[in-house]
């Protein structure tokens, strides 16, 4: 029930400042008891997706403006297939954030973080699964963004990651453009575990940046496939 409704609100078929049917005849259109449709519309409101207001009617909110970091995933595959307007702002997001998250890292996390950073390369390092070396990648960033003492960062994080985690079997082969580079994030580390901010910003931007340009020329790619003749 949520994910039919999700979909509706994604795809556009239910606009913004929409009100939708009542309980009993969403209901009846759909095939499911009414606490269903109750408890799929409170998940919606918990999401910020609509408005409900008690003895009226419920309304669509502008997902765009009213949705949280938490959406991403399904976000990217809405309709069943990846959403490339959704998965360029992810790069984006991910080449733009990642080095200030070091930057922040080195600032806050400094040498406390510097063992720990370690022990993940060297899992990475150690591990031949390219799916594994994305997964020890992921522990590493997750590490590093601990260190950057930032709440904000954490849960942009966790959103991201979450987005990325269902195509890492697809990813495999573009990404081993960067967590074949350990030496990268050997540079990381001892930026981070001197303490300079400014080195732990520019190796982060040098670690992220080049299979980040390879997936956004490849969606690049993919639009211009899409585009009509």
């Amino acid at each position: 029930m949520f994910d039919q409704l999700f979909g509706e609100l994604v795809s556009g078929g239910l606009a913004p400042g929409e009100r939708l049917p009542s309980e009993r005849r969403l209901a009846e259109v759909l095939g499911v008891s009414r606490p269903a449709v109750r408890e799929a519309l409170q998940r919606l409101a918990h999401a910020g997706l609509v408005e409900v207001r008690q003895g009226d009617a419920t309304t669509v909110r502008d997902i765009r403006r009213a949705g949280g970091l938490d959406l991403l995933p399904r976000l990217l595959f809405a309709g069943g297939e990846i959403d490339l307007a959704v998965a360029r702002s992810i790069l984006e997001a991910r080449l733009h954030v990642g080095p200030k998250i070091a930057e922040l890292a080195a600032r806050r996390g400094g040498p406390a973080s510097s063992a720990r950073l370690q022990e993940a390369v060297r899992a990475l390092k150690e591990d031949t699964g390219p799916v594994a070396r994305q997964r020890h990648a992921l522990t590493f960033w997750e590490l590093v963004t601990d260190a950057a003492e930032s709440v904000t960062f954490r849960l942009m994080f966790n959103g991201l990651r979450a987005a990325y985690e269902p195509a890492l079997d697809a990813l495999a082969h573009v990404m081993a453009v960067e967590v074949d580079r350990t030496d990268a994030y050997d540079a990381l580390v001892a930026a981070i575990a001197a303490g300079d901010a400014g080195r732990a910003r520019s190796c982060g931007e040098d670690l992220l940046r080049p299979a980040t340009e390879a997936l956004i020329g490849i969606i690049d790619q993919l639009e211009e496939s899409h585009e009509p003749t």
